[in-house]
């Protein structure tokens, strides 16, 4: 059995798979926010719970916000600001009384769908996050890269590639520095550029809707979307030449995405073709419970 815990900023949410992927059971909470030591108790308590219910005792892989630091062995990058700076991996194993994996909520993304999700058999994956802020993971035979600094796939804070005139400097970005790919990909993002460009207030979902529905402005911003996905993709497909790029969060949901982007990467792509293939999630919002679970899935037993 391999329990997976999903540390979100809202809710906790935890799931126990069978060795073939079958779910066994799930159980989720409210996160206590900013309550670092309810946090370590909240997880440890699902993960009681499912072993309770279940009679077994699984191996544990988390799904975090941020990232582990190489050098302080504490958590770093974390939007949920509580756990930055804490010792969350050492605090969880002596909690839980086992061995503990952590991950960024973003590789447990790409290795669901890696796993058994739209990747599935896929050597290298790159599974891309587009909602409230922008993600990325790396998946190479099965097993999420983490890089010697914890922060593998943090495609979100690059700045968007081959910018023109009019996209210089860019938006500011939480992070300090102004252009970032996350401030032109996330779903307000994509909202801001309508706003900016018409004057009027829509969100993602909307401006797809309206787009589909042949509005010209809406149309015309989901263009200029698609083709600064193509050519932030372009430059993951000249680094990391994965098979796959699977795309999640609420963005995923457009589907003219699936035939505009790649449209658009070929321009970009040092290639004379290119064989990447972009494709949807499957798993939908439980790919990073699952893939938190899958952390272990290179163990052909639970840690005793």
């Amino acid at each position: 059995m391999r329990i997976g815990v999903d540390l979100g900023g809202t809710k906790i949410e935890s799931i126990a798979l069978a060795p073939d992927g079958a779910v066994l059971a799930r159980r989720r909470v409210p996160t206590p926010r900013g309550d670092y030591a309810g946090t370590v108790r909240a997880v440890a308590g699902l993960v009681a719970a499912l072993e309770a219910e279940l009679s077994g005792r699984g191996s544990v892989g988390i799904g975090t916000p941020g990232a582990v630091s190489a050098r302080t062995g504490t958590m770093k990058n974390c939007n949920s600001v509580w756990l930055n700076g804490r010792p969350l991996a050492r605090d969880l194993e002596a909690a839980l009384g086992r061995p503990v994996r952590l991950a960024n909520d973003a590789n447990c993304f790409a290795l669901s769908e890696a796993v058994d999700g739209a990747a599935r058999g896929a050597e290298v994956v790159f599974g891309v996050i587009l909602g409230t802020g922008v993600g990325g993971g790396v998946v190479v035979h099965g097993r999420p890269l983490a890089g010697a600094n914890a922060i593998a796939g943090e495609w979100g804070h690059n700045p968007l590639p081959w910018p023109r005139d009019d996209e210089r400097p860019g938006p500011p970005c939480y992070c300090g520095r102004a252009g970032c790919i996350e401030t032109w990909l996330s779903g307000p993002a994509l909202a801001a550029d309508h706003l900016r460009t018409t004057g009027l207030r829509l969100t993602a979902e909307a401006i797809a809707a309206e787009a589909a529905a042949g509005d010209a402005t809406c149309t015309a911003t989901l263009a200029r979307y698609a083709e600064r996905l193509g050519r932030a993709l372009a430059h993951v497909v000249n680094i990391l030449d994965p098979d796959v790029i699977v795309l999640g969060g609420g963005v995923s949901n457009i589907e003219a995405l699936y035939t505009r982007v790649p449209e658009q990467w070929a321009r970009y792509v040092f290639s004379d073709a290119v064989a990447t293939r972009l494709a949807r999630n499957v798993i939908g919002d439980a790919s990073g419970v699952r893939g938190a679970a899958w952390l272990w899935n290179d163990a052909p037993e639970e840690p005793r």
